[in-house]
C-alpha cells in the first residue's frame, strides 16, 4: 500500500510523515510513504493525505498552484473513490467555502463553510491551541478504537460549519460546538492534529491505514 502527502507548501510535513510511517509499521510492518507535489503521481498511490495550516484562502490558492492538482483529487476521490485525509485546514478544504481573508471557493466535497470560531464565552481566546476532548457523535471507521472525551491537540481560530450531521463523526466544545472531525464515504477528516496528539493520534492514522 502506498501513501501519498501532499506537499503544497502549507502543513507541517515532516511531523505528518514520521507519524504515518509509524502508523503504518503498527499495522503492516511496513510502510511506504512519499510526500508529493505534482498531479501526475497522484495515480500511483492508494490514499493520499491532505495536511494544511495557515489560512483557508491561502491553502487553497497554494494547493491550487499545482498543475492539474484540484482535478487530479476530485478524480482520487469523487471518482475513483480511494481514501483521503484531511488534517485542520486540509479538512476545511472539502468545504464549499471559506469565508477568511475575503472568502475562497473550497473543494466542495462536503457541503458547508469554514467560519471563524464566535466565542460566547469571552475568557477564552483565539486561536483554539492546545489540548481538548471530542464527543464522538457516530459510528466512525476513522474514530474506530478510540473512548468518547479522549484528547487530542488542535491549533485553529476557524471551524467547519458542515450542512447537517450526517457526516459530522465528532464534535469538540470550545465555548461553542465545533466540528472535529467528519467522515463521508472515502473522505475522513480531523480538525486536530494526529500527528501531534500522542498515542490517540497514532491510532487515528492507524485506522486510515486500515481503511
Amino acid at each position: 500500500m502506498k501513501i501519498a502527502i501532499i506537499d503544497y507548501e502549507t502543513g507541517n510535513l515532516k511531523s505528518v510523515s514520521k507519524a504515518l510511517e509509524l502508523a503504518s509499521n503498527n499495522v503492516l510492518k511496513k510502510s511506504n510513504i512519499e510526500i508529493i507535489n505534482s498531479a501526475k503521481d497522484l495515480n500511483h498511490f492508494d490514499k493520499v493525505v491532505l495536511p494544511g495550516q495557515g489560512s483557508f484562502k491561502q491553502c487553497f490558492q497554494s494547493l491550487n498552484s499545482i498543475h492539474g492538482i484540484l482535478d487530479g483529487l476530485t478524480d482520487f476521490v469523487t471518482v475513483k473513490k480511494k481514501p483521503i485525509l484531511g488534517i485542520c485546514v486540509g479538512m476545511q478544504l472539502f468545504a464549499t467555502f471559506g469565508d477568511e481573508d475575503g472568502g475562497s471557493d473550497g473543494l466542495g466535497w462536503i457541503k458547508g463553510k469554514v467560519k471563524k470560531i464566535s466565542l460566547k464565552d469571552l475568557s477564552l481566546k483565539l486561536p483554539h491551541m492546545g489540548w481538548n476532548n471530542i464527543q464522538i457523535s457516530s459510528t466512525s471507521k476513522l474514530l474506530n478504537g478510540i473512548n468518547n472525551d479522549s484528547h487530542f491537540y488542535f491549533v485553529h481560530s476557524y471551524s467547519f460549519d458542515v450542512d447537517g450531521e450526517k457526516y459530522v463523526s465528532a464534535t469538540t466544545n470550545y465555548s461553542i460546538e465545533i466540528v472535529s472531525a467528519i467522515e463521508k464515504e472515502n473522505i475522513f477528516g480531523t480538525q486536530f492534529h494526529p500527528e501531534k496528539s500522542q498515542a490517540n493520534g497514532i491510532k487515528i492514522l492507524e485506522n486510515f491505514v486500515k481503511i
